[in-house]
C-alpha cells in the first residue's frame, strides 16, 4: 500500500505546492460532496523566512495553517480522505465550481504582498518580517460577476532552529512500496489494489540549496532486510543523467540542480529495492516528477516587422493581416497564455485609433472610416503582446511594428490640364506627333487606376489621327498615321477623352472621363509633281525611224496655292537611247529606229522613265514611266537551227531533222516553207527535203550511196509573213561510215571532220607548248651537268691532296735558295756512272737501282666513290717500292765539304752580334713583325 509520512491536519488539506494548480487540477469522485465556490477557512496561517527578497514567492497555498514555499509534498484532502474535489483549487486555496469561471485575486497590502492571477503569494519589495505576526487580507472577486470573497493571511518569521525543530524539519514524505501477495497454507491471500502514487510536482527555476530533498522512498521489509535503493530512468541513470540521485541506504530522493520545463516538462523514474546480494525485494514503483512552469520566458513575435495592407476607403471591420508570437512557457496555463493590444499608431490622422487588434488571435482590423490613400499612404503600429493573459503588472511583454500600408482603388478620375490643345503637322506626314495631351490623376502612378486610356469621340471620320499613351508621364500622344493634303484640308478639330485603365471604384461622384478639344493645323508644303497616267502605256510599231513624235507626257503640280513656274521635264531612264523628250512641252520623240528584238524589250514591251521637276523651296521632282507597247513587223528572216548536222553515207538510215527559227512573231514566223536551190545542181541531185510540220523539215539522200564528208547544203526557208521573207541558210552535213543502227563507225574520220579551227588551233597550241617544256627541261638537265663539271675542274688533280701522293726527287732552300747549285747536295757517288761501281758493292744508304714502280694516276675527273681504290692501289705500290726511303739501313752522312757561305747557326746566341744589327726594317713587315720588331729595333732598351 502506498503512504504518505508525516500528512499536514485536516486544516491543511486545502493546501498546494507553489504554483501547483498551473498543472492540470486533480479531480476526484467523492459521492456525497457538495460544490461551494470561495475559500474553505477565514485565516490562514503560515510561518516563513524572515528576510525576504522581491519577487520570492512565499506561500504553497492558503488554508487552516499555512505552509511556507519550503514545504516539501501536500495533497489536498477533503474532510472524507478523497482526494481534492472535481471543482478547480486555486494556490490560495480557493475553491470554483465553474471551470469558466475567471477569478482575480488582490492583496489588501500591495506595497509589501501581491498575489498573481494563479494565486501564488509573492513579496513585492525586499524587507525584513517584524517580530510580531504581519497580517493582510487577500481579495478574489469574480471578473464577470463581481462576486469578492476574501480570507485573511497571517505570516509569522521562524524561530531559532533547535534540535527539536530540525527533527520535525527533516520529516519528509514517505514513499512505501506496496505489499507483495503471500502464500498461507493452500489458499492466497487476496491483496487490495495498490493507490495510482500521485505525481511530484517540482518548481522550475529553484534556487537551492542543493541537493534538494524531494521524497524517501522506504520499504516495509527494511526492518528485517538491510536493503538498498536506487532510482532509474531519464535523469537519473540516463541522460540527463545526474539530475536526481539516492541515498542508497536511506532512500532519500533529491534533485541536484534547477530545473527547466521547456527543456524537459516531466520525468518518469522507478525505484528500486534490493537486498545486499541484489536480488529484488519489491515490485519496482513508478514516480513521475512534474516540472512546475514559472513565468520565465517574455513572448517573442514571429517577425520583428509585419508588413500589411488595406484598401483606402475600406469599411469598418475591415480585416487587415494577423501579427502571432509565442511564449515558450506553458500554454495551457498563464505563463503561456498571450494578449495583444496596439501601443501606438503613427500617423495618428484622420483618427488616432483607425485600428484594432483582438487581443487573443492578434487580427488586425479596421475600425474607423476615412482611409485615404492621397493623404496617409501607410500606417506604422506597435504592438505589445503579453503573457499573464496580458496582466501589466506580473506580466512579461515584447513588441513589435506592424506596417500597414494603404493600397490605391480608382477613386479619382483623370483630369485633362486644359479644355483645348493645339498643334500643327506638315501636309504627307506621318508618325508625327502632332500634340501631347496632359492630364492629372491623384491616384497611385503606374498602377490600373493611374494609367490613362485615351480615345476620339469625334472629329476625325477618315481615321487620320490616333493617340497613344506615354507610359512614363501619362501623356496623350496625337500622332498622325494617313498622310493629309493641304489643298483638301487645312485645319481638324478632335474631340478626345481619357479614361483609367479600371473603372472607378463604387460611391465615387465624379465623371469617370474628362473630355477636351484639340486643335489642328495642316502646314502647307512643296509637293512633287505627278504625271498622269503613271505609267503611260502606248502601242507603236516596230521600225519607227528617229524624229518621229510618239507621244507627250506631261505632269501636275498640286501645290495650287503656291507661286510657282511651269515645271520642266527630263529623261531619267532610257536603256536603248531610244527617246527624248522637250523639257518644257513633254514631247517625246524618237531618235534612234525602235526594234522589238532588242535586248532591252521584255515582253514586247519597253519601259522608259522620265523626270519632272519644279522650282519650290525645297525644288522637287516626280517621275514617270512610258511603256512602249512594240508591234511586230517582218524585219527578220528565218534561219535554219541546228546549222551543223550527221548522217549515213547510205541511202537507209540517212535522214537529217531540222528546225526553222525566226526572230519575228506571229504571224510574221511560222509555218515555214523548205526547200533546195537550184544551183548547184549537185544539190537537188544528192539531196532532198521534206516538211513534216510548220516549223519542222527532214533532210535526206536523194542517191544510193554519198562519199564520206563534210557537205554544205544551202536551204531556203520562207517564213508566212505579208510579204513573206525568206534567207538561204547553210547545213553542214557530215556523211559518215555507220552501222546496222544508223551509228557512224568511222571515228578517226568523224573526229577529224568534226573538229572546227578553234579545236585545231587548241590542239596545235598544246602540242607547241609540250615541245617547249619538254625542250626547256632537257636544256635545264645539260646546263646542270656542265655545272657540275665545272666545280670539278675548279680543283687541279694535281693538287688535290686527298687523291695523289705527291714525290719529291730534290729539296731546295726555299724562294732565297734558287741560286745555288743543288748538285752540290747529292752524294757524290750518285755521279759516278752505274758501270763503274762493282755489281753487288754498294753503300748501304745508297737508293737501290730498280726499276721505278708504276704508281697509279688518277683521272682527271674521278667519281667520289673510288677515292679508297686509288688509296689503297697507291699504298701497296709504295710497300712493293724498293727505291724508296727508308732503305732498312742506318743513314750514314759524308762530309759536305767546307766554306759553306752560310753564317754559323751560333751566332742567334751572340749578344755581341746582336746589337751590330739593326732591326728596325721589322716594323715595315706589318703587324706579325711588329713583337720582334719591338724586341729587337728599340735600341739599347
Amino acid at each position: 500500500m502506498c503512504r504518505i509520512a508525516g500528512a499536514p491536519p485536516r486544516s491543511l488539506l486545502p493546501l498546494l505546492l507553489l504554483a501547483a494548480l498551473q498543472q492540470a487540477p486533480i479531480k476526484a469522485t467523492c459521492e456525497g460532496i457538495l460544490c461551494k465556490t470561495g475559500f474553505p477557512e477565514d485565516v490562514y496561517n503560515a510561518v516563513i523566512s524572515r528576510s525576504l527578497d522581491e519577487g520570492q514567492p512565499l506561500l504553497n497555498g492558503v488554508g487552516g495553517e499555512m505552509e511556507s514555499a519550503d514545504a516539501i509534498l501536500t495533497w489536498p484532502l477533503s474532510s472524507h480522505g478523497c482526494l481534492a474535489a472535481a471543482a478547480p483549487s486555486w494556490p490560495v486555496g480557493f475553491r470554483s465550481c465553474d471551470e469558466k469561471r475567471k477569478i482575480q485575486f488582490e492583496s489588501s497590502a500591495p506595497a509589501d504582498f501581491r498575489v498573481h492571477d494563479d494565486g501564488v503569494v509573492y513579496a513585492a519589495r525586499s524587507f525584513q518580517l517584524s517580530v510580531e505576526p504581519t497580517e493582510f487580507v487577500v481579495y478574489a472577486q469574480d471578473k464577470e460577476t463581481q462576486q469578492q470573497w476574501q480570507v485573511v493571511v497571517k505570516l509569522s518569521s521562524e524561530p531559532a532552529f533547535t534540535e527539536h525543530s530540525v527533527k520535525d524539519q527533516k520529516k519528509i514524505e514517505e514513499i512505501v512500496f506496496p505489499r507483495q501477495q503471500h502464500k498461507h497454507s493452500s489458499h492466497l491471500q487476496r491483496q487490495k489494489r495498490d493507490w495510482v502514487i500521485p505525481p511530484i510536482n517540482l518548481p522550475e527555476n529553484s534556487r537551492g540549496p542543493f541537493p534538494q530533498e524531494l521524497v524517501r522512498i522506504r520499504s516495509d521489509r527494511d526492518k528485517s532486510l538491510s536493503l538498498r535503493y536506487s532510482v532509474t530512468g531519464p535523469g537519473a541513470d540516463q541522460p540527463p543523467t545526474g539530475i536526481f540521485i539516492i541515498n542508497p541506504i536511506s532512500g532519500q530522493l533529491s534533485v541536484t540542480k534547477p530545473l527547466d520545463r521547456e527543456q524537459i516538462a516531466s520525468f518518469h523514474l522507478r525505484a528500486h529495492a534490493v537486498d545486499v546480494n541484489g536480488n529484488q525485494v519489491e515490485n519496482p514503483i513508478d514516480i513521475v516528477i512534474n516540472v512546475i512552469d514559472m513565468n520565465d520566458n517574455r513572448p517573442e513575435f514571429l517577425h520583428q516587422v509585419w508588413n500589411g495592407t488595406v484598401p483606402e476607403g475600406s469599411k469598418p471591420g475591415t480585416y487587415v493581416m494577423t501579427v502571432t508570437a509565442i511564449d515558450a512557457d506553458d500554454p495551457n496555463a498563464l505563463n503561456g497564455m498571450l494578449r495583444y493590444r496596439i501601443l501606438s499608431q503613427a500617423p495618428s490622422t484622420p483618427s488616432p485609433n483607425m485600428f484594432t487588434i483582438n487581443n487573443e488571435t492578434g487580427d488586425i482590423i479596421t475600425v474607423a472610416a476615412g482611409l485615404d490613400r492621397e493623404k496617409v499612404q501607410q500606417y506604422t503600429l506597435i504592438i505589445q503582446a503579453t503573457d499573464m493573459e496580458g496582466n501589466p503588472t506580473y506580466g512579461l511583454s515584447n513588441t513589435a511594428t506592424a506596417v500597414i500600408t494603404v493600397t490605391d482603388v480608382n477613386d479619382n478620375p483623370p483630369e485633362f490640364t486644359a479644355m483645348t490643345f493645339y498643334g500643327e503637322v506638315p501636309e504627307n506626314r506621318v508618325d508625327v506627333i502632332v500634340t501631347n495631351l496632359t492630364i492629372t490623376d491623384k491616384d497611385q502612378p503606374h498602377t490600373p487606376a493611374w494609367n490613362a486610356m485615351y480615345r476620339m469621340t469625334g472629329g476625325d471620320p477618315t481615321g487620320r489621327f490616333t493617340i497613344l499613351t506615354d507610359p512614363n508621364s501619362n501623356d496623350g500622344l496625337v500622332t498622325v498615321v494617313k498622310p493629309i493634303d493641304f489643298e483638301t484640308n487645312r485645319m481638324f478639330v478632335l474631340t478626345v477623352a481619357a479614361e483609367n485603365q479600371v473603372p472607378l471604384a463604387k460611391g465615387i461622384q465624379h465623371p469617370p472621363q474628362s473630355t477636351a478639344t484639340v486643335s489642328i493645323t495642316i502646314i502647307d508644303v512643296n509637293e512633287s509633281p505627278y504625271f498622269v497616267p503613271n505609267p503611260k502605256l502606248i502601242r507603236q510599231e516596230e521600225g519607227l525611224l528617229a524624229g518621229n513624235v510618239l507621244t507627250t507626257f506631261t505632269a501636275q503640280d498640286p501645290d495650287r496655292f503656291m507661286q510657282q513656274t511651269a515645271l520642266r521635264y527630263s529623261k531619267l531612264s532610257d536603256p536603248a537611247n531610244w527617246l527624248k523628250i522637250d523639257p518644257i512641252s513633254g514631247q517625246i520623240t524618237t531618235i534612234a529606229v525602235l526594234d522589238r528584238e532588242s535586248q532591252y524589250v521584255e515582253n514586247n514591251m519597253y519601259n522608259a522613265t522620265f523626270l519632272a521637276s519644279d522650282n519650290g523651296i525645297p525644288p522637287m521632282s516626280g517621275t514617270g514611266t512610258l511603256q512602249i507597247y512594240l508591234l511586230d513587223i517582218n524585219d527578220n528572216a528565218p534561219q535554219v537551227h541546228p546549222q551543223e548536222a550527221t548522217t549515213c553515207e547510205t541511202l537507209q538510215p540517212n535522214a537529217t531533222n531540222i528546225t526553222a527559227t525566226d526572230r519575228d512573231i506571229d504571224p510574221n514566223a511560222g509555218p515555214f516553207a523548205f526547200e533546195l536551190p537550184e544551183t548547184p545542181p549537185s544539190i537537188k541531185r544528192n539531196w532532198t527535203i521534206i516538211r513534216i510540220s510548220g516549223d519542222h523539215a527532214q533532210l535526206s539522200l536523194r542517191i544510193r550511196f554519198l562519199e564520206a564528208g563534210i557537205y554544205d547544203v544551202p536551204i531556203i526557208i520562207t517564213d508566212s509573213g505579208n510579204p513573206p521573207k525568206s534567207s538561204t541558210s547553210i547545213l553542214k552535213v557530215k556523211v559518215c561510215q555507220c552501222d546496222i543502227n544508223g551509228d557512224c563507225t568511222d571515228v578517226d574520220r568523224i573526229v577529224g571532220a568534226g573538229l572546227g579551227t578553234g579545236a585545231i588551233i587548241a590542239i596545235l597550241l598544246c602540242i607547241i607548248i609540250l615541245l617547249i617544256l619538254v625542250l626547256m627541261f632537257v636544256v635545264w638537265m645539260k646546263r646542270r651537268d656542265k655545272e657540275r663539271q665545272a666545280k670539278q675542274l675548279l680543283i687541279d688533280p694535281e693538287d688535290d691532296v686527298r687523291d695523289n701522293i705527291l714525290k719529291y726527287d730534290e729539296e731546295g732552300g726555299g724562294e732565297e735558295d734558287q741560286d745555288y747549285d743543288l748538285s752540290q747536295l747529292q752524294q757524290p757517288d750518285t755521279i759516278e756512272p752505274d758501270a763503274i761501281k762493282p755489281v753487288g758493292i754498294r753503300r748501304l744508304d745508297e737508293r737501290p737501282i730498280h726499276a721505278e714502280p708504276q704508281y697509279p694516276v688518277r683521272s682527271a675527273a674521278p667519281h667520289p666513290g673510288d677515292i679508297g681504290d686509288f688509296i689503297n692501289e697507291g699504298l701497296k705500290a709504295a710497300d712493293n717500292d724498293p727505291t724508296a726511303p727508308p732503305y732498312d739501313s742506318l743513314l750514314v752522312f759524308d762530309y759536305e765539304g767546307s766554306g759553306s757561305t752560310a753564317g754559323s747557326l751560333s751566332s742567334l746566341n751572340s749578344s755581341s752580334s746582336g746589337g751590330e744589327q739593326d732591326y728596325d726594317y721589322l716594323n715595315d713587315w706589318g703587324p706579325r713583325f711588329k713583337k720582334l720588331a719591338d724586341m729587337y729595333g728599340g735600341g739599347d732598351d
